[in-house]
């Protein structure tokens, strides 16, 4: 029997805020697939899960109550959207890559509705950014990002002052890296788009008077597409080696 049901429910919802809050920008589970019920009772099992871990940290300073509590609630929820945003910063760079590669490789067809996100995104965005996804859920990337959110409370202590300069840095760290890895990924399509672009070019000056460009597309189209089906196994799983790297580091 529970001695104390209020302290309790307070100590569960702090946990809560924390989870939840990491939950809500998580990739994957912030998917607008995903019913909004289904993301609740996501994070508030989890929260059960890690509150008889977390329960002396949690509990006293949550059974007090007062103004304190509110101050809580902020903190907590705003390092548990940090968690999470950090990861979906590293997902957004790979949907920075597709939309790189199907511009370089020359597939301008109409965008449609992501399959992930409520966006606009081609058909070949969508398809290299659902399959980075995928890898990262095999690899259950997810239960390094719970693991990390629990060792949070050692690193950034309950109830403590959130260093705003530390976060800041650690984003922009995150960004730096997400962003080499990315163009190192889409490097071979921003080379043979120059290439190619820069061959078609000269050809046109060359003569003026063969519409050159209705003759390149199609070739530049079929030299991307092959070039990704040589390429994409070996892309998404650079893409999914790298996660812990940058998201560990941070």
């Amino acid at each position: 029997m529970i001695s104390d049901p209020q302290g309790t429910i307070l100590a569960l919802f702090l946990a809560f805020c924390r989870i939840g809050a990491c939950v809500m920008v998580l990739p994957g589970f912030s998917s607008a697939r995903i019913p909004q019920q289904i993301r609740i009772l996501v994070a508030v099992a989890l929260s059960m899960a890690i509150l008889p871990v977390l329960w002396e940290t949690i509990y006293p300073k949550a059974s007090a109550g007062g103004a304190n509590y509110i101050y809580l609630i902020f903190t907590e929820s705003l390092i548990g959207a940090m968690y999470g945003m950090m990861a979906r910063l590293y997902t957004l760079g790979l949907q920075f890559a597709g939309s790189v590669i199907s511009m370089l490789i020359g597939f301008s067809a109409p965008g449609g509705m992501d399959l992930v996100e409520e966006s606009s995104e081609t058909s070949l965005t969508s398809l290299i950014t659902f399959a980075g996804l995928m890898i990262l859920f095999i690899m259950d990337f997810h239960h390094y990002v719970f693991k990390a959110l629990v060792d949070s409370y050692t690193v950034i202590p309950f109830g403590g002052h959130l260093q705003m300069q530390a976060t800041l840095i650690s984003f922009t760290d995150t960004l730096q890296a997400t962003t080499f890895i990315m163009l190192r990924l889409a490097s071979p399509f921003l080379l043979y788009g120059l290439m190619f672009q820069f061959s078609v070019g000269f050809i046109n000056k060359l003569a003026p008077q063969i519409p050159i460009y209705f003759i390149s597309t199609p070739y530049l189209l079929m030299g991307g597409l092959f070039m990704l089906y040589l390429s994409i196994a070996a892309m998404i799983s650079q893409f999914s080696d790298a996660f812990l790297s940058v998201y560990n580091g941070h």
